[in-house]
């Protein structure tokens, strides 16, 4: 006899959920409320700022130079589209899709994004769109499916998943930005060959690697990279590189048979366009925002010195506690990273989407990230407990630094604490002069400027 299957509510209607809070945190008592907060200072860091002038041109000039030796005439050629925020994405798209026209190839755009965007072929559609790739705004046709095919096997019998519509293709474009992971090092970190191997091999593809656990990614991405090179058609990659102040500082058509290779001497470059914090320790960091467009951890752990996985490969300047006051609007709900910080918001909770959430912290197999840290009333509340948790019984000046993102890092706050150290730093200046915390009624800040 079939047993009958009964379905469990387990969630509250909509409306509800709308209503209802996580944390009840109205009543609790802070400890440390009558510490007084320490002025700030806007000050700049400088770092190398060399970009590329004409991005448009420097794409059409290497096209064209491929196509002289390759034609791609009557292909129909892919080009894939991730999920972070890669400084002018839709302009390096649109401009691959009219140089690649213009050659007589038939191109499309894939998202190569793994789990990314809830798992699902209408949420990966979404975030291209929020980055403004659509057909309407590249010229080309977006076909997003979350259908793979297996086109290798590693020689440990994993199986090597690839996105079905890309497949199909005559040749594919493998856009990516160049730069240090979030969870792992290696010869290969965030890049073309992980575009590959996670970002094209979907949420199936990308679920089945992550169940080796980061520890073996460094092998393992460059090995699937390979092996995807070997049997799928790639037309070429399309490798960038920004600097500090998210600008492109180079875009590289990179041929087949050197992509690997090359992949690895720009991870080098990258890490050293890298921005940082360049003052000395730090009581707390406040961060204005985290989120997937900033990192894939959140917020980056290059940068905090904290990561979910293989946190002793993650070297930065030493921070006792972090701050996270909310999360991008690209994020789209997505927290990962927020279990990194030690004092959160009760706006930045009410923010999270849990099914993108999850989701990616399922996928990648790491639930550090995914934790939900204490949660305080508001910005003010949370910033004062963190510094309550990082004084003990020292007696100097508080050391406290605020950052919009872990991306927007050559305008920042520092506390009165650093002004000599500003002062004697050839790469830092003061903007400014001290300024009390800019809270509203609600004890809410305003976030940090977002441009340079």
């Amino acid at each position: 006899m079939r047993r009958s299957r009964s379905t469990v509510q387990t969630t509250l209607p909509v409306n509800a959920q709308k209503d209802r809070r996580m944390f009840n945190v109205e009543n609790v008592r802070l400890a440390g409320a009558d510490i007084e907060l320490p002025r700030m200072i806007p000050i700049e860091q400088r770092f190398a700022a060399a970009a590329v002038e004409d991005l448009e041109a420097a794409i059409r000039d290497q096209v064209s130079e491929h196509d002289r030796a390759n034609p791609v005439a009557g292909k129909r050629i892919a080009i894939t589209a991730g999920s972070r925020g890669v400084a002018r994405i839709d302009r390096i798209v649109a401009t691959l899709v009219d140089a690649l026209a213009g050659c007589g190839a038939k191109p499309f755009v894939v998202p190569a994004m793994g789990s990314h965007g809830g798992g699902t072929a209408e949420g990966q559609r979404q975030v291209l769109a929020e980055y403004g790739i659509t057909e309407e705004t590249v010229g080309a046709p977006v076909v997003s499916s979350m259908d793979t095919v297996v086109v290798a096997e590693l020689p440990d019998g994993t199986p090597v998943h690839f996105d079905a519509e890309a497949a199909q293709a005559d040749g594919v474009v493998v856009l990516g930005r160049v730069k240090p992971h979030t969870d792992f090092r290696g010869t290969h970190e965030s890049g073309l060959a992980k575009m590959i191997a996670i970002g094209l091999g979907k949420h199936r593809g990308a679920t089945i690697l992550h169940t080796h656990g980061f520890e073996a990614f460094n092998r393992l991405i460059p090995a699937v990279a390979e092996a995807v090179l070997d049997v799928v058609p790639i037309e070429f990659g399309m490798a960038v590189v920004e600097n500090a102040y998210e600008h492109v500082a180079r875009i590289e058509l990179v041929p087949t048979e050197k992509l690997l290779a090359r992949e690895a001497e720009l991870l080098v470059e990258a890490k050293r366009l890298m921005p940082k914090l360049l003052v000395s320790d730090i009581d707390v960091l406040v961060v204005d925002e985290i989120g997937k467009d900033i990192s894939g951890a959140g917020m980056d752990p290059n940068i905090t010195g904290r990561a979910p996985v293989n946190a002793d490969k993650f070297k930065a300047v030493p921070i006792k506690r972090i701050v996270v006051l909310g999360l991008t609007e690209h994020t789209n709900g997505n927290a990962c990273g927020l279990g990194m910080a030690d004092v959160t918001t009760q706006r930045c909770v009410d923010q999270i989407e849990f099914g993108s959430f999850y989701t990616n912290s399922l996928t990648s197999g790491v639930p550090d990230g995914a934790r939900i840290p204490m949660a305080l009333a508001n910005d003010r509340d949370a910033i004062i407990a963190a510094l309550h948790m990082s004084r003990g019984t020292e007696d100097r000046p508080a050391r406290v630094v605020r950052i919009r993102n872990t991306l927007s890092m050559p305008r920042i706050e520092v506390s009165e604490a650093y002004a000599q150290e500003v002062a004697d730093h050839p790469d830092m200046v003061a903007l400014g002069e001290p300024h009390d915390w800019d809270f509203d009624a609600t004890g809410t800040l305003p976030p940090l400027p977002a441009d340079h």
